[in-house]
């Protein structure tokens, strides 16, 4: 009958007892007495049931059982070998393959920039793309289709967690050429606008919506573009304005093509989360990505 597993020390002596044409060589080979190696020897049998050696007044002979168990005690050392030097971080790790999703824009400014430093320290994992927007990809970590997404995205399910990467600010913005032509200094002047967002719930106006000192502005109308990449490009066009994350309109604001509206305004902010299922066994491994991702600024 089993007992329990046997114990890597006991397997190291039964290995040398394989090989070697004697009790006294395996003996000598592992450090042990004649009789200590032949007390491990017995302790294995009795663990796992079974007969290992034959043995007579002339000679030791390995039953079919040793026969058998000799390649997979082998494999058993070698693993619990590698386990070890996989903790102590020495030789080749298994590789790791994600499915990271993230929005358009951020993904060609501030991740793909990235992936030649993420393969140089972490060179067992591989991460590949899918770009997307913020309900689809929460939907497709939830469904298992890709393993995290990196959004701004706000949710509150249970099956879901976060890493917190990056605070994203944003900011009220119009292009120079339209506000010159239609000012928007008071409240009333946004009736002569078009507010640009990415849905009908307007997820980026809110930001200005919940900061301190917002005044409340009603549009000419609505336009819903779905995407910060066609937002933006619109508002430098000067056909609406609209509420921006500051590191992607930085560039803009800087040569003076977008102005700030409302510069006392203190928007509301959000940040950027590495999102994992609650219950996925790699959390170590979303960890180290998050710490890494975290060492390069937005932009």
């Amino acid at each position: 009958m089993v007992q329990d597993s046997p114990d890597p020390e006991s397997l190291r002596c039964f290995l040398a007892a394989l090989r070697a044409p004697t009790f006294r060589a395996a003996a000598r080979e592992v450090a042990l007495t004649p009789a200590a190696l032949g007390q491990r020897i017995k302790l294995l049998e009795d663990r796992l049931g079974v007969a290992l050696f034959s043995r007579t007044t002339r000679k030791v002979t390995p039953t079919e059982a040793a026969l058998a168990l000799g390649p997979a005690a082998e494999r058993a050392l070698t693993a619990l070998h590698d386990c070890v030097r996989a903790a102590r971080g020495e030789g080749e790790r298994a590789r790791v393959e994600f499915v990271i999703g993230t929005r358009d824009e951020l993904g060609r400014s501030w991740l793909v920039p990235q992936l030649g430093a993420l393969r140089a320290a972490m060179p067992w994992l591989r991460i590949h793309l899918y770009f997307g927007q913020g309900n689809d990809l929460l939907h497709r970590v939830r469904a298992a289709e890709i393993d995290a997404a990196i959004t701004s995205t706000r949710f509150a399910d249970p099956r879901l967690t976060a890493l917190v990467l990056h605070e994203e600010e944003y900011v009220f913005v119009g292009a120079r050429t339209l506000l010159r032509k239609t000012p928007l200094r008071r409240a009333e002047d946004a009736l002569k606008h078009t507010l640009l967002d990415a849905g009908a719930d307007l997820p980026l106006f809110r930001y200005f919506r919940e900061g301190e000192g917002a005044p409340d502005l009603r549009f000419a109308e609505v336009l819903r573009l779905g995407a910060i990449g066609p937002i933006a490009h619109e508002v430098l066009r000067g056909a609406g304005v609209a509420v921006l994350p500051k590191y992607f309109t930085a560039a803009d604001r800087k040569k003076g093509r977008l102005v700030p509206l409302f510069p006392h305004v203190k928007l509301g902010s959000d940040h950027f989360r590495l999102v994992l299922r609650a219950a996925d066994p790699r959390r170590t491994l979303f960890d180290a990505l998050a710490a890494e991702l975290r060492k390069a600024p937005l932009r």
